[in-house]
């Protein structure tokens, strides 16, 4: 058979009885004649547990201090599932991401695999163990803990298979799979069969909350293949892979971010180089932005409005302010109270009309469309954040999933 690596988040290790779920899913992967690697995220709510421990000893607590509490939440589900498959008769060693060969650069808390040292994990396996490792975490130069940020735990598995050429990676979740939108806000929404790496990276940047885009990003890389798949239950799942059957369905999915803060700059001063001003800026200090819309100069005025993460919100408002006379604007304006709606399909890059029956879909719905973004297979919409259900629910029918 092979060797597969297999992913299961918070909510599948969440207590003993579905440990004991896992572990003996796991063992019957291995029983069939495979060597398995399995990647476990902390259980349930324990990382935003210990967050709340940090806050109540130093609300300002050291990057590195927190990567030091966040990876044992991973190291308490890799021992636990250990023993459960041990008491299932099976043979299983646990290891802590540095065990594990993980190593990172040194940006705590968000740090970024830079190889696997696989010596141990290949040592393990070849020994008949099934491998447990901690997701989300890694080690840097300096011998330090480090974790991998949000959704560590699907990139950690993504490396992994890739390093030991896996013949599959199995990412574990709540759901059965890749839906054209969001089960639980869209009521005919569908599970799809497979979907392309650029197509499923689009979906997981735009707010859909299956895989974490930088492991999909690491898939694509490198070829891993992947299968999205539901630990509750032994249905098919969605296989995430290089070739796709594009001309069948022009768009894939809707997904919904609420997740975008709306930024204006006003009556910035109409001259070269404003705007490699201001985004130099915020991306030297590691905000991301998105959706940039700028109005048409007016007396030697314009305006220049952009889109980042709600989270980054206060700190991009505060560094441009610090830079107010520099940048040369006159008033900032902000609002949360914004969602990006977009679709997403490999299809669309040879029909026009796609954008077309997206914003017709809004209009019918009576939305309104406040900046609008493109690229060769999606098309983003920031609107009302107390719309964006409707108008997720109106575009997917627009475009009659089958």
């Amino acid at each position: 058979m092979g060797l597969i690596v297999q992913k299961f988040g918070g909510s599948s290790v969440a207590d003993a009885q579905r440990v004991m779920n896992v572990a003996q899913r796991v063992l019957d992967t291995y029983k069939q004649g495979n060597s398995v690697v399995v990647v476990v995220s902390a259980q349930g709510d324990t990382t935003d547990d210990l967050i709340e421990k940090a806050k109540e000893i130093n609300p300002k607590a050291s990057k590195r201090e927190m990567d030091m509490l966040l990876s044992t939440g991973e190291q308490i589900s890799i021992s636990l599932l250990a023993m459960a498959i041990q008491k299932l008769g099976g043979n299983a060693v646990s290891l802590t991401g540095w065990q594990a060969g993980m190593h990172t650069d040194s940006n705590y808390g968000t740090s970024r695999i830079h190889k696997i040292m696989s010596e141990r994990l290949k040592k393990e396996l070849d020994a008949g163990n099934i491998v447990i490792v901690a997701g989300f975490q890694g080690i840097n130069k300096y011998d330090d803990i480090t974790t991998l940020g949000r959704g560590g735990s699907d990139t950690s598995a993504v490396a992994i298979a890739a390093a030991l050429g896996a013949d599959l990676c199995e990412i574990y979740t709540d759901v059965d799979g890749v839906y054209t939108a969001d089960p639980r806000i869209v009521k005919g929404a569908k599970k799809l069969d497979d979907i392309s790496y650029d197509e499923m990276l689009e979906l997981a940047s735009l707010g859909a909350n299956v895989l974490h885009n930088r492991s999909v990003e690491m898939a694509k890389k490198y070829n891993v293949k992947l299968v999205v798949r539901s630990s509750l239950n032994h249905n098919e799942g969605t296989i995430v892979k290089e070739v796709n059957k594009v001309e069948k369905m022009l768009v894939r999915g809707v997904a919904r971010d609420n997740d975008v803060a709306r930024i204006a700059l006003v009556n910035i001063v109409d001259e070269p180089g404003v705007a490699f001003r201001i985004f130099s800026l915020l991306a030297k200090k590691g905000i991301n932005v998105d959706i940039i819309l700028q109005s048409i100069g007016r007396e030697g005025k314009k305006d220049i409005s952009f889109t980042v993460n709600e989270s980054n919100l206060d700190a991009a408002v505060d560094l441009l302010n610090e830079h107010k006379e520099t940048i040369g604007f006159e008033e900032i304006k902000t609002t949360s109270e914004v969602s990006k709606v977009s679709i997403v399909g490999a299809g669309m890059v040879n029909n026009p009309g796609v954008a077309a029956s997206m914003f017709e879909a809004l209009y019918d719905a009576n939305i309104n469309i406040h900046m609008i973004a493109t690229s060769e297979i999606k098309v983003s919409v920031l609107i009302n954040e107390k719309n964006a259900e409707k108008a997720v629910n109106a575009i997917h029918d627009k475009f009659h999933f089958a």
